[in-house]
């Protein structure tokens, strides 16, 4: 049975609240990261390197979860509110299985994995019980992300919003006194942050729960939480592994940066940990804005409207563009005051200021993909960002941090400089398939399927 679809909202009534909800993301991370730099430059070292090794572990959920919102997206958009719940069910058991896995590997593994990341001596105390006591909530963020892809889906992105506000918010008043310590409370350092983080997922998870409820009428079945079906997983896969191919292959080049940080010792990667904090913070418009237009994309391409899709994606760039310039100047002109939120150490912000003006070159290559990589991804071209991108990924981003990093021996601007190259590279590359309309018969192929 289908539905008219409802009247779809405007670009940046979608994008705000994407936007506020990885601020906030993002400013727990700064939280995290400067309560561990009071302790050391190393705990922050470790901080940020156990939550690379985290985040790239869970690029494994990509692979359901790059299709959760599209496929949702694409039958809303045909008016078949029957098959976009079957696909919420099925989105809740792969996450179970998916997200109770990576958290097994981070649990089993922490020791293995820091070993492969070339953690310093210092680093490797701090970082390995970090992590397995991060893998618990990585079965939550699973759970999370799927009902959070979910109701975006359903256009309610306040309401997900309204979540992550509750979800971040408990995870400070928690993270604060248990890492420093409040009165009866004893300083448990890093410890005290993943148990903060456990705490607000679950709190997350409940709220999700019961918006599903009031919001969809979804009220998981006992089966929903482990039963897959297959025609729905496929469904997802489809678009998914696509998708999760060009996050894996990404996260793997970058942790080949890390680790090439990792190898210059504890000062450099408390610099890499540092820069990249900040510079998180200066691609979240951009990657709001590629959240977005996947959204709407889906919601379009599911109607037929690929004109209005297209005219979408280009008035979001040109946006995108100036915003993402616009934002990474101004932090490269605040760096030096910036960077003394984490440390004091004049050669850390030296060297960090030189990195983040590095990225005011970096930050229009990176929203090239942000934008065009999701809109491809919701038009059904979900396969030729990964093939189009995988040499530059393999080559460029791990290579050139290698060789410019460590063997032309030109520190981290050397690693910064594989960084320009490759989203520059695979931007104008995206920027060419959507130009050219190369995505168009994959649209129409998916507007059939429904």
């Amino acid at each position: 049975m289908t539905h008219p679809p409802p009247p779809r909202p405007r670009l940046f009534s979608i994008t705000w609240p994407l936007f506020v909800e990885l601020l906030l993301g993002i400013g727990v991370g700064l939280v995290g990261t400067a309560l561990a730099a009071r302790v050391s430059d190393a705990a922050g070292g470790a901080f940020a390197l156990t939550n690379h090794v985290a985040a790239t572990l869970f690029v494994v959920f990509r692979i359901i979860g790059a299709g959760i919102g599209v496929v949702v997206t694409q039958s809303l958009g045909a008016g078949q509110t029957a098959s976009a719940q079957r696909l919420a069910r099925a989105a809740l058991g792969a996450s179970t299985w998916i997200g109770g896995g990576t958290a097994l590997v981070a649990w089993l593994g922490a020791a293995p994995l820091m070993r492969l990341m070339n953690a310093p001596a210092d680093v490797v105390p701090l970082a390995v019980p970090f992590l397995m006591m991060l893998a618990p909530a990585m079965l939550g963020d699973a759970w999370n992300a799927s009902m959070a892809s979910v109701m975006r889906a359903h256009l309610r992105t306040r309401d997900t919003l309204a979540v992550i506000i509750a979800m971040h918010a408990c995870h400070l008043l928690l993270a604060v006194p248990l890492m420093v310590g409040a009165g009866p409370v004893p300083a448990l350092g890093l410890p005290g942050y993943a148990l903060a983080l456990l705490g607000s997922r679950v709190l997350g998870l409940g709220l999700h729960l019961w918006l599903w409820r009031l919001r969809l009428g979804l009220v998981p079945r006992a089966q929903d939480w482990w039963h897959a079906p297959r025609r729905e997983l496929a469904a997802m896969l489809r678009i998914g592994l696509p998708g999760a191919a060009e996050n894996i292959g990404y996260r793997l080049g970058f942790m080949v940066s890390v680790a090439v940080a990792a190898g210059m010792g504890a000062q450099a990667l408390a610099t890499q940990a540092y820069t990249s904090q900040l510079m998180y913070g200066v691609l979240l418009f951009g990657l709001a804005t590629g959240l977005a237009v996947e959204i709407l994309v889906g919601h379009l391409v599911g109607a037929g409207e690929l004109k209005a899709a297209h005219r979408l994606v280009k008035r979001a760039l040109s946006r995108g563009l100036l915003v993402s310039l616009l934002v990474a100047a101004a932090v490269a002109l605040a760096s030096p005051w910036l960077l003394r939120a984490f440390t004091q150490d004049p050669q850390i912000i030296a060297a960090g200021s030189t990195l983040l003006w590095m990225t005011v070159l970096l930050e229009p290559g990176r929203t090239f993909n942000l934008v065009l990589v999701n809109a491809l991804r919701a038009a059904g071209d979900a396969r030729y960002p990964v093939m189009a991108g995988a040499a530059s990924m393999l080559v460029v981003l791990a290579g050139g941090s290698w060789l410019f990093g460590s063997v032309l021996g030109w520190g981290l601007p050397g690693i910064w400089l594989a960084y320009i190259a490759d989203e520059w590279i695979r931007g104008l590359l995206m920027w060419r398939r959507w130009a050219t309309l190369g995505w168009l018969p994959h649209a129409r192929q998916a507007r059939s399927g429904h």
